[in-house]
């Protein structure tokens, strides 16, 4: 299955998110990856039943300007209205405040993070999204996010000593589907076994598989 991989910002390099989704291994998922806004198009993502945006609203790793605004916030709507998925990783959801669009698809938004430290991710019990995964706690960006649509599914929390945030859910928009994962920072979240599993059936649910 081909999959859409938009990545690279000035504080998450695109290795991240590479070395993050190779931790799946051998896997039926065949990524195609955007690291430069600028080959980016609308007609390409529709290619694509899916789009994983793991990149802030940064042009590149070395670039801090916005590549994105209300114009391409309104494609990736348009993208899932008519059935396809997005699932948004952590630095996915940062500095999209400008591009309301962005912010009403994902179902909330990142509003800043404490310096690293500790924080444990608490998952939905019997919920399908967290099938084979526990509990774990390991250094990260602890993000804090503010959510805008009462209605979405969480399945992840997070805590730590700077209190308790929604960490994973899902909505759907139209005919498709997003999906929010907000920990991963550090690579070793990305390889823990129980975020694999989270991030495996999170693609799964996106693809209606």
């Amino acid at each position: 299955m081909r999959i859409l991989v938009i990545c690279d910002d000035f504080a998450h390099p695109a290795a991240l998110t590479r070395d993050g989704l190779d931790g799946l291994g051998d896997s039926d998922y065949a990524f195609e990856w955007n690291e430069d806004p600028s080959q980016w198009s609308a007609e390409w993502m529709n290619k694509f039943p899916l789009t994983i945006f793991s990149k802030a609203n940064n042009t590149s790793g070395s670039d801090s300007n916005p590549w994105a605004n209300e114009t391409i916030g309104q494609s990736f709507v348009n993208y899932v209205t008519q059935g396809n998925s997005v699932l948004f990783l952590h630095s996915g959801t940062a500095l999209y405040e400008e591009t309301p669009s962005l912010c009403k698809l994902m179902g909330g938004i990142f509003i800043g993070h404490p310096p690293q430290c500790p924080v444990t991710v608490e998952v939905e019990e019997e919920h399908p999204l967290t099938a084979g995964s526990a509990p774990f706690t390991l250094k990260d960006e602890h993000y804090q996010m503010e959510m805008n649509d009462p209605k979405v599914d969480l399945f992840l929390h997070t805590s730590s000593e700077h209190g308790r945030q929604p960490a994973g859910w899902t909505r759907t928009e139209g005919k498709g589907r997003v999906c929010v994962l907000t920990p991963g920072h550090n690579l070793n979240i990305w390889h823990h076994p129980s975020y694999q599993a989270i991030l495996r059936n999170s693609l799964n649910w996106c693809l209606k598989a």
